[in-house]
């Protein structure tokens, strides 16, 4: 009998030390032994074409036969991981067994990203898999606060309520625990802080068999406030998971009838929770059959494919990333240190109207230490690769503010990523490289020279 693979479908790039994470998990809820080295993500090639499946090296366990990943797009609040233990490649009528989320983000960065802000996609999950193991995994590059801040405490034992286990970060088990009552979750609420004069603060009030919660959710001209549509979700499922059969009522959401749509995810949420909105009526929403796709059109699929080979056949890797569609990463500088990124060269004057003081960001910055190189990538698709070209020259900023700060006897070289077309040549010199649609790995005719070797490694592993 043939030993079950163990499937990974992800919209992020997968990072070797979340992915060994996974894999640690994984082995130890099956009780399966299993040995772990230094984890590798290699693309597999047929006949010196990608496949769009990488390969997991460097984990072995008797009960496991292959580690695969493969890019997926969500369509719609998509958590980062889907885990399936299987024989074939997932189709989207099979059932996952863990669905996981990643964030690099601690609340001494951001209290509503750590804490609310991901958290309507483990209750949207539940549309479409009610029975998934949810997991949020913390792969933190910053030192953790040592004090957590109260509405980190207030959401994390929210998700802790829902069953939602947190790997990755120190928790004080004498603070985060789960809520034992729906009037424990509304006294510590309580007791926090208010929000700043003019802001509408989140508050849960009880009066009979009615339960009310506020918060703006306008923004945008719709139904569009992200760290409140997560706050809001958390709590409100919390309250029901607790066994609160009466009504939910959402108030001062700042909304017209006009926004409520649908397919809007916060309204497939107010949906299966039984949630009502003041004033205003919910529209049943059309159950839709898929919750995710496989990636065929993304331009990251060139940027990832481009990282992961660089990292795993070279000496070179990435100290910047900001793929479509993923979470942007740290700037990493030349002592190792993670920083975010500013959004402004001058925030004040882009504030008063001069749009041209933002930083204009890289898809991926590499670099090359051998041969003193710091490359400088902007993802595209085929089809739009002349406007990958000109926003290449919008790289100034960043490489006067960090690139030439942190690494000065680099040499600094910008060039084009692409995805997509059936092109097997490129003729523009900024174009470094094109993987197509057939998999064709297509090296540009000034491509940087750790593109080329790269490529040549990767094509001789697999010859």
């Amino acid at each position: 009998m043939k030993n079950k693979h163990l499937w990974i479908l992800t919209e992020e790039r997968p990072k070797q030390e979340v992915i060994a994470n996974i894999l640690t998990m994984f082995a130890k809820d099956h009780k399966f032994a299993c040995f772990i080295d230094t984890i590798r993500i290699l693309p597999i090639l047929e006949n010196g074409k990608f496949s769009f499946l990488y390969e997991v090296a460097g984990f072995r366990s008797n009960k496991i036969g292959k580690v695969f990943i493969k890019s997926v797009s969500g369509f719609s609040s998509f958590v980062d991981f889907l885990i399936f233990y299987q024989e074939k490649q997932p189709t989207q009528r099979d059932i996952p067994l863990y669905a996981i989320e990643e964030t690099k983000t601690d609340d001494k960065e951001s209290r509503n990203t750590g804490a609310y802000q991901r958290a309507s996609k483990f209750v949207f999950i539940d549309y479409y898999y009610p029975k998934v193991k949810k997991t949020m995994l913390y792969n933190l590059q910053i030192t953790q606060k040592e004090k957590p801040t109260a509405t980190y405490v207030f959401g994390t034992r929210l998700l802790l309520t829902l069953g939602i286990e947190i790997l990755g970060k120190k928790l004080d088990s004498k603070i985060f625990q789960p809520f034992r009552s729906v009037d424990e979750i509304i006294a510590l609420k309580g007791a926090m802080r208010k929000a700043h004069k003019g802001n509408i603060p989140i508050l849960i009030k009880k009066v009979g068999d009615k339960i009310t919660v506020s918060g703006r959710l306008y923004k945008s001209d719709g139904l569009a406030h992200d760290p409140n549509i997560g706050a809001l979700s958390l709590v409100c499922a919390a309250i029901r998971k607790l066994g609160w059969k009466g009504e939910i009522i959402i108030t001062k959401h700042g909304l017209k009838q006009a926004h409520i749509q649908p397919n809007n995810k916060f309204i497939k949420i107010a949906n299966r929770l039984g949630l009502k909105f003041d004033r205003l009526s919910v529209p049943a929403s059309p159950k839709s059959d898929a919750y995710w796709k496989y990636e065929t059109e993304g331009e990251k699929l060139g940027t990832i494919f481009i990282h992961l080979v660089i990292e795993n056949f070279t000496k070179g890797y990435s100290i910047f990333e900001n793929h479509a569609g993923c979470e942007k990463g740290y700037f990493i500088t030349s002592e190792g240190k993670h920083i975010p990124l500013e959004k402004y060269s001058d925030r004040k004057a882009y504030k008063a109207g001069n749009k041209n003081k933002i930083i204009s960001i890289p898809d991926l910055i590499l670099i090359d230490f051998g041969r003193s190189e710091i490359i400088n990538i902007e993802g595209k698709k085929y089809q739009f690769r002349q406007n990958g070209i000109k926003e290449l020259k919008g790289f100034s900023d960043i490489e006067k503010t960090y690139i030439k700060e942190y690494y000065p006897k680099f040499k600094i070289t910008r060039t084009v990523v692409l995805y997509g077309g059936t092109e097997t040549k490129i003729i523009e010199i900024k174009v470094g490289f094109l993987l197509n649609e057939n998999g064709d790995l297509v090296l540009g005719i000034k491509a940087p020279k750790l593109f080329r070797e790269a490529i040549k490694n990767l094509l001789d592993f697999w010859s």
